[in-house]
C-alpha cells in the first residue's frame, strides 16, 4: 500500500545536528541519536542535509550520515554538495535509501541520468526550487527520478505525472492535510515536520481520520477483546523486534493500553506506585512499538519493540540476565551462530591468542584475506559441480568463516550487511 510519508529534516554542520539551511544553532551534539529519537516519534524517512562547506568537511559528513543510518530503523535520503557520481555512490553506500540533486545546478541534469542509469531510477531523486526546473526537464525527471522535493510548498502546477514532496515552511499543522490530500503528493517534509516532531503519531492519526492514507499500525483488538485479571490489568512480555531477546515484562491497564497504542511509546501501569509510566521518561530508554501480539487465550500481550538503551533498571539490555538452569546444547538459531562465531574472531583481533590461524590472517593482512576468500569462493564452485552435499557444505561454510574475517579487517558487523539486503 503507497503511503504519504512524513519526513523531518537533519541538518549537519561540523558534526553537530543544526537549527537548518541559515541558521547554524545547535540543536544537539549526537545526530545519530537524535535521528533514532525521530524515527521512535513515527518518521517514516529521514531527509538527510549535508551543510558542509569543503570536501574534507563532506566526508566527516559522509561518515556521519552512515553512523545515522546504522542507528536508526527507517530509511533515509541524503541531500547537499552532491557533484559527482563518486558522492552518489558514497552516500548510498553509507546505508541511504536515496540521494538528492538540486536541479538549479545545471550540472545535476546530467549526473541525474548518469546516476540513474548506474544505481537505478528508485535512488534517485530531484530537488526544485521553482516550477520551471520541473518543467522544464520534465521528460528526463519522468524516466530518472523516483520522487521530487519542491521546495516552494505551494501546488501551483499539474505534477500527476510526478511524486512530489513540497518543502514546507509554515508551522502551521493544519497545512499538512491539505498538502497531503493531493494526489501527487506523496509525503511532507520541512519546518513544518521538524518543528511538530514529538507529536508525528497524533498528526498521522488525525491524517487518518481524515481519510488520508498514512504509514500508522491499526488495532485489530481493542482492550475489551482482552481478558484481564480482577485488578483490569494484563500482563505484557516485551521482546526485541530485531533480536527476538526478551527484554522485561510488565502490565497494562486499559489507560496504559490505549496510549501506548496512541504515542507509539510503551507505556505501562505501575502496581507497586499505581500510576502509568512511560518506559525510558527518566532514562532516556524508550520502547517504541514496532508490534503488539495476543496469545491464544488473549490474556497477556507480546510487545515487539525497538529498545533505546538499556530495558532493565539494572542497566542490563535485558531483565533476564539471572541464569538458574542452563544446559549444554549447540546452538541452532543461524543468526546466533553467525553473531558467535563473529565475535570470535572480533575477540581474536582484539586480543590475539598464539597459534591462532584467524590471527595469521590478520597478521597477513587484507591481500592475504582477500585471496583466501577468492581460494574459498573457487572451492564452492569446484564442489557444487561434484554430486557431494557434504563437500559443498563444507566449502561453503569455509567461505563464510573467511568472509567474517574479512567483514573484521574492514569494520563491518552482519547488522551493516542484514541492513543491506533488506534495503534491497
Amino acid at each position: 500500500m503507497n503511503y504519504k510519508s512524513i519526513i523531518p529534516c537533519i541538518y549537519l554542520k561540523n558534526g553537530k545536528l543544526v537549527k537548518g539551511f541559515k541558521d547554524e544553532t545547535v540543536i544537539s551534539d549526537d545526530p545519530a541519536g537524535f535521528s533514532s529519537q525521530l524515527a521512535g516519534y513515527g518518521a517514516d524517512r529521514l531527509l538527510l542535509f549535508d551543510l558542509s562547506e569543503n570536501d574534507s568537511e563532506h566526508e566527516e559528513n559522509i561518515l556521519l550520515i552512515r553512523q545515522i543510518n546504522k542507528t536508526i530503523d527507517i530509511p533515509s535520503m541524503a541531500a547537499g554538495n552532491i557533484n559527482r557520481l563518486e558522492d552518489v555512490k558514497k552516500l548510498l553506500y553509507a546505508g541511504c535509501k536515496s540521494v538528492v540533486l538540486n536541479m538549479a545546478k545545471q550540472s545535476n541534469i546530467d549526473l541525474i541520468t548518469q546516476a540513474a542509469k548506474r544505481f537505478g531510477k528508485e535512488k534517485m531523486m530531484a530537488c526544485a526550487d521553482a516550477d520551471e526546473q520541473i518543467l522544464d526537464h520534465a521528460d528526463i525527471l519522468k524516466e530518472y527520478v523516483s520522487e521530487i522535493i519542491l521546495l516552494d510548498h505551494e501546488i501551483k502546477c499539474d505534477y500527476a505525472a510526478f511524486n512530489i514532496i513540497p518543502f514546507v515552511n509554515d508551522t502551521d499543522i493544519s497545512v499538512a492535510a491539505k498538502l497531503l490530500r493531493q494526489d501527487c503528493v506523496c509525503g511532507l517534509t520541512g519546518e513544518l515536520i521538524n518543528a511538530n516532531a514529538e507529536t508525528l503519531m497524533e498528526l498521522k492519526s488525525s491524517c487518518r481520520e481524515q481519510g488520508i492514507s498514512v504509514n500508522l499500525s491499526e488495532c485489530s483488538l481493542s482492550f475489551d477483546d482482552l481478558t484481564c485479571g480482577e485488578n483490569g490489568l494484563i500482563p505484557v512480555v516485551v521482546q526485541d523486534y530485531k533480536t527476538d531477546e526478551v527484554l522485561m515484562v510488565a502490565y497494562m491497564n486499559r489507560e496504559s493500553f490505549d496510549m501506548t497504542v496512541k504515542t507509539g511509546k510503551m507505556t505501562y501501569y505501575s502496581r507497586s506506585r499505581q500510576k502509568l509510566w512511560i518506559k525510558g521518561e527518566t532514562s532516556g530508554h524508550f520502547q517504541y512499538v514496532r508490534s503488539l501480539y495476543a496469545d491464544c487465550d488473549k490474556d497477556t500481550i507480546l510487545a515487539r519493540v525497538r529498545q533505546i538503551g538499556a530495558a532493565c533498571h539494572t542497566g542490563n539490555r535485558s531483565c533476564f540476565f539471572e541464569e538458574i538452569l542452563s544446559g549444554d546444547y549447540p546452538e541452532s538459531n543461524p543468526l546466533k551462530v553467525f553473531e558467535n562465531v563473529f565475535d570470535v574472531i572480533l575477540d581474536r583481533k582484539k586480543n590475539p591468542k598464539e597459534g591462532s590461524y584467524t590471527n595469521y590472517l590478520f597478521d597477513k593482512g587484507i591481500d592475504k584475506i582477500l585471496k583466501k576468500v577468492g581460494e574459498e569462493a573457487t572451492e564452492i564452485v569446484i564442489a557444487a559441480k561434484n554430486p557431494d552435499q557434504e563437500e559443498v557444505k563444507y566449502e561453503i561454510a569455509d567461505f563464510l568463516y573467511h568472509v567474517m574475517v574479512l567483514m573484521a579487517e574492514c569494520d563491518l558487523t552482519w547488522d551493516d550487511i542484514v541492513t543491506e539486503l533488506a534495503n534491497r
